[in-house]
């Protein structure tokens, strides 16, 4: 996969966020993926999971900006951004693995109590 295509991918997810639209995350993301946010915590396996876990963000009003480049490497791609929502900002790097087919087949989002601003 070409980084430009992992870099797109990113930039579709942030624009998921920006409109709220769960279409791009089923686009994003294979039928059987798994997502993990914040590490440590329960995963989500399955796009319907994927999708259920998703809504609730979207549904929040939550907003993404990237705050540095995407970095490549392999079949993955991480990238810092702040999350904002009303009253708070986390501070989250994510990392996107993708498959063959160039979907996403892992996401881990790391971040903790001490990247949340109130």
């Amino acid at each position: 996969m070409e980084h430009s295509d992992k870099v797109a991918a990113v930039h579709r997810y942030v624009e998921a966020f920006e409109t709220g639209d769960i279409s791009i995350i089923r686009e994003l993301y294979a039928d059987d993926a798994t997502v993990e946010d914040p590490v440590g915590t329960d995963i989500h396996t399955g796009i319907e999971a994927i999708v259920a876990f998703y809504e609730a963000s979207l549904n929040s009003g939550a907003k993404l900006t990237l705050t540095g480049e995407p970095r490549g490497a392999g079949n993955e791609v991480a990238f810092p951004f702040q999350v904002n929502v009303p009253g708070m900002t986390i501070d989250v790097i994510d990392v996107f693995e993708f498959n063959a087919d160039g979907k996403v087949c892992s996401m881990r989002a790391f971040w903790g109590p001490e990247n949340v601003k109130a």
